[in-house]
């Protein structure tokens, strides 16, 4: 099985985090975002075991909120004595509703609105990373109305090649995110924040893409933040005392994937930081990092019911399920591949391949193609794996369609922890 909380039971179908999830679409309806709060546990202690094994706990592990946004999420990742990544005033909000101590809270985004930035000084949010120049203003504009003086990091782009999909590298020269090393943008940036009244220079932050299996990106990423700080107290005079590298590390989607044990990117990092500032007799730095995907992304799965079966002779099988796009943009967005299986048939064969169909109405809204699967039949229950991150996070009401339930799983036992949305949700706001 693709992670070890997956098992068959003996009546043949498939179990996640101790629960059988044909009994549990019966009982839920579909399509249902099933979430394992034991596995999410481990890895965020995971994080934290590297952190203070390789690094004495001089950092703070902050969960990226995009992955998966809620409230009971938070609350888990809280009780971990995690921090926490947002992206908007919409994760905020979320974040702080769910009792996450402001102070442990990052707040990131290139295109910060003011609400926004004026939400996050009045909560009093721990680290605020500036993206651009005009930000940098707008920045003390409103800490001097409000008579803040945040702490602010700067973004930086150190010009790695993450070896991942176009869409998810961020750390390169042409990208939307942050200042440039290489054209001296980055350093002139340190300048003008360092210079306005109202704000406090803390560090910088870099981020050099997603789904990331290669340790030695995010190992050069470290060597060339250290090197841009040192440089920094040497022209400038200017210490930083914190280093933000980001999140990025890669899991497993299908049986082909190898990603790297977990934790090593983490120590790859910290030992190569660590070797830098003694290299260059700089202390080492606070260090965050802010994992997403390789927290939730494992631990959840997505169950739906397979509504028929399409067959167009000499060119494929589609299965068509009452989900789609609307619930896991992934394959539309970045032809993502993934591992399915027909719950209620977890022990036979995968004897097929298929193409899942989505209910959207667009040829694009499909999950997988040329995909191995038991054969399927209308009413059975359709299972994609490693849907943790980036599903709910990214669902839509494309077609009117509500949004998806999410249970959380714990030894067995399942509770809702955001309801499935109803016709009246979607209409709500219409005048």
């Amino acid at each position: 099985m693709l992670t070890p909380n997956l098992t068959v039971s003996e009546q043949g179908t498939l179990c996640f985090g101790g629960a059988d999830m044909t009994a549990l679409a019966k009982k839920h309806g579909t399509p249902l975002y099933v979430m394992d709060e034991n596995m999410i546990r481990e890895n965020c202690r995971g994080y934290q075991r590297v952190i203070a094994e390789e690094y004495g706990g001089n950092g703070l592990i902050c969960y990226a909120s995009k992955a998966l946004s809620c409230k009971e999420l938070y609350r888990i990742v809280h009780s971990e004595q995690l921090g926490a990544d947002v992206i908007s005033g919409g994760e905020l909000y979320t974040a702080l509703q769910a009792g996450m101590p402001a102070e442990k809270i990052v707040f990131h985004g290139n295109s910060k609105s003011d609400e926004e930035l004026e939400m996050a000084m009045k909560a009093g949010v721990g680290r605020i990373v500036a993206d651009h120049l005009p930000e940098l203003e707008r920045l003390n504009r409103i800490a001097g109305s409000l008579g803040k003086t945040p702490a602010v990091m700067l973004r930086i782009k150190p010009g790695i090649d993450a070896h991942t999909h176009d869409f998810v590298k961020t750390g390169c020269i042409d990208s939307k995110f942050g200042f440039a090393l290489e054209t001296g943008e980055a350093l002139e940036a340190v300048k003008a924040a360092a210079a306005y009244p109202n704000l406090r220079l803390v560090g910088l932050h870099c981020h050099i893409g997603s789904q990331i299996f290669d340790t030695e990106p995010f190992a050069e990423a470290g060597r060339v933040m250290v090197r841009f700080m040192a440089q920094i107290r040497t022209e400038l005079g200017l210490t930083l005392p914190e280093l933000n590298l980001g999140g990025g590390p890669g899991i497993r989607y299908t049986e082909d994937d190898d990603p790297p044990a977990f934790g090593s990117i983490v120590r790859a990092i910290l030992a190569a930081v660590k070797a830098v500032c003694a290299e260059l007799d700089f202390p080492n730095p606070f260090v965050l990092f802010e994992p997403g995907r390789s927290i939730v992304g494992g631990a959840g799965l997505t169950l739906y019911t397979v509504m028929a079966k399409k067959t167009i002779p000499n060119v494929r099988t589609y299965v068509l399920v009452d989900g789609g796009m609307c619930d896991n943009p992934r394959y539309a967005l970045y032809h993502s591949r993934y591992e399915a299986l027909i719950a209620n048939k977890a022990a036979a064969e995968r004897s097929e391949r298929v193409t899942i169909g989505g209910k959207c109405c667009e040829s694009g809204d499909l999950i997988g193609e040329d995909m191995p699967l038991q054969p399927a039949e209308p009413g059975d229950t359709l299972a994609v794996l490693a849907t943790g991150a980036y599903n709910y996070s990214m669902a839509s009401n494309y077609n009117r369609n509500p949004r998806a339930e999410i249970v959380m799983v714990r030894d067995g036992e399942a509770r809702t922890v955001v309801r499935r949305e109803s016709y009246e949700d979607i209409a709500r706001n219409d005048i």
